[in-house]
């Protein structure tokens, strides 16, 4: 399955994105806890490269903690630093505040030395649909950026105060300019990150249910035993479901929606498509 999405407004982003990391103490850098590695573009660790980077892996409420952990010890290396976080609970971001304290508390010092109150400034980075806008929201307490469950909602950037003393900028998801890693490219279109109006969804889900990960939470989901044939095993998910049309013929497209919809919302289990 042959993937690429990078619409204009990624270039554009990309190189206000350039401009605008010389105004900012450190990077926050969101990746989805399903699939980190692929969530990691190499066009924004050049952007971010020379600034404190804290890896917040997000979504964590959909992997077993264990693999968290793996990732967490991954990524905290050379200077950076990785968090855990669920930005959809409450006050779940006030161990990236604390964070960013941390990072910046160099400057926090020179500042206080001289009798002034510290401004920390970050940016906040990562592909399409990783919950950039939530997170900022969930540091705010409050809505002030636009989020959606699906990818390219964020279309601008936008400075965020969240505390007299932290600001952040709400960046649009970016993705690699050419997605050349078929596996990295499935990954982020199972997660979301990928509009799923320049997929083939049917040809999506047929990925997903021969992928080996899957299997069991498929079948444990489903109570249907993966075929080799992943048409044959998207037929038998659309039988158990009852996804039927006239004449007693299985409805693959339905099929193939509601087993996308379930993995993207937990409905299959805890699941890592990435080990670290």
């Amino acid at each position: 399955m042959i993937i690429n999405w990078f619409p204009g407004h990624m270039t554009k982003s990309l190189r206000e994105m350039e401009e605008k990391i010389k105004l900012v103490d450190a990077v926050v850098y969101v990746l989805d806890s399903r699939a980190p590695f692929s969530c990691i573009n190499p066009e924004l660790n050049r952007i971010s490269e020379g600034k404190p980077v804290i890896y917040a892996l997000n979504k964590s409420d959909l992997v077993e903690n264990a693999d968290i952990s793996r990732w967490i010890t991954k990524l905290s290396v050379n200077g950076s630093t990785a968090v855990k976080l669920n930005s959809t609970a409450s006050n779940a971001t006030k161990v990236l505040a604390d964070k960013l304290k941390t990072v910046c508390a160099e400057k926090i010092e020179k500042k206080k030395a001289k009798g002034i109150n510290a401004v920390i400034r970050a940016m906040v980075i990562g592909v399409p649909n990783s919950g950039k806008s939530t997170l900022i929201n969930n540091l705010c307490g409050k809505a002030k950026t636009i989020t959606g469950n699906k990818a390219g909602v964020t279309r601008g950037q936008q400075w965020v105060k969240i505390t007299p003393q932290l600001e952040v900028l709400d960046t649009p998801g970016t993705l690699y300019p050419k997605l050349d890693n078929e596996k990295t490219a499935l990954n982020l279109a199972f997660i979301g990150s990928i509009r799923d109006e320049v997929l083939d969804v049917h040809e999506l889900a047929l990925e997903m249910v021969k992928n080996e990960i899957l299997k069991e939470p498929i079948k444990l989901r489903y109570g249907v035993e993966p075929s080799e044939d992943a048409r044959m095993t998207l037929a038998a998910i659309a039988r158990a479901r009852g996804f039927l049309i006239r004449g007693g013929e299985v409805d693959e497209e339905r099929a193939a929606y509601a087993v996308i919809d379930d993995f993207r919302k937990g409905r299959m289990g805890k699941i890592i498509l990435e080990k670290a």
